[in-house]
């Protein structure tokens, strides 16, 4: 007489139960485009090219990001799906124009750590993140003369399509200088409020720089220097010093007394978003959580909320 045994070691399933652990749905194809965004600055002045001033600057990379998807095949609308996001519309605009291609059925979706009027380059990584999702769809790769052609098109952008610090016209999308092996650099900021138009300010700046191009001069040529010796600690001062010379234009209400406080909180330097509301402190090795206490107390005592973040290339 044959009998059944069963495992004591497998419990047995019922049918619900081993319905219930099946996938509920298959993975749909996707295609993705991702960009990081900036902390303001560490340097930002005038430069001179092709005999005119412009606006250029060195940015401060984070790890916060901007994403873009397309998921093909689904009912989508540009209008619907990119809401509020005028400057991406115009980029699948430009790039389909400049590929000759047509976008295939399907729908965008967007999302971002990057708040808008911040300082924090998030329009230009929402662009970017766009081009670069659009290059994953039809397997193509936009080259970087043609991606800055695409941004100024749009607006002032940031070097945000770059992995490595350069000295950067905002104003004609032109890499003017890149840097080699760059140090890592912490930050302890805070949003002192409100939101900044960049374009707005282009011309206050232009006039500003105009007037003390000389200060700006020496200045940049010291930032060259700090950046070409890969020196954290110059690269801080550099920060600092041109945090001072925006404040004739762009003004930070709390850069006063954070200045007054940066040695003994043992920062190494401050940051600002010359055409946003962040300042932080700067330092060269992560602070440790003692000190961490330290600077929420000194923040706290302002009445904002500090933030944490590492930075660089």
């Amino acid at each position: 007489m044959l009998q059944r045994y069963e495992s004591k070691d497998v419990p047995r399933r019922e049918p619900a139960a081993a319905a219930a652990l099946a996938p509920q749905s298959a993975l749909r194809a996707a295609y993705s485009g991702v960009c990081h965004g900036t902390l303001g600055e560490l340097w930002q002045g005038p430069c001179e090219h092709d005999g005119e001033l412009h606006i250029g600057l060195i940015s401060l990379p984070v790890r916060r990001y901007s994403w873009m998807h397309f998921l093909p095949g689904e009912d989508g609308d540009l209008e619907r799906d990119l809401d509020g996001k005028d400057k991406c519309r115009r980029a699948i605009e430009a790039y389909l124009r400049l590929h000759e291609k047509s976008l295939p059925p399907g729908r965008f979706s967007h999302d971002s750590e990057l708040p808008v009027g911040k300082g924090m380059a998030s329009s230009t990584a929402d662009v970017v993140a766009t081009v670069r999702c659009l290059d994953r769809v039809f397997a193509l790769h936009t080259p970087l003369d043609a991606l800055t052609e695409l941004l100024r098109g749009i607006e002032r952008s940031d070097s945000v399509f770059l992995d490595r610090y350069a000295l950067y016209l905002s104003g004609r999308q032109r890499v003017l200088r890149e840097f080699g092996p760059a140090p890592r650099l912490h930050a302890c900021y805070i949003d002192e409020g409100g939101t900044v138009e960049t374009e707005k300010l282009a011309e206050p700046l232009l006039q500003h720089y105009h007037r003390h191009q000389s200060s700006y001069r020496v200045h940049l040529e010291l930032a060259l220097e700090a950046f070409e010796r890969s020196d954290a600690a110059a690269i801080c001062e550099v920060a600092t010093r041109s945090a001072q010379l925006a404040q004739w234009v762009t003004p930070k209400p709390h850069l006063d007394m954070m200045l007054r406080h940066r040695r003994e909180l043992g920062a190494d330097g401050v940051v600002v978003a010359h055409t946003g509301s962040l300042i932080g402190y700067l330092f060269a090795q992560r602070p440790d959580p003692m000190r961490l206490g330290e600077l929420s107390a000194f923040f706290a005592g302002l009445g904002r909320q500090c933030r944490m973040i590492e930075a660089g290339p």
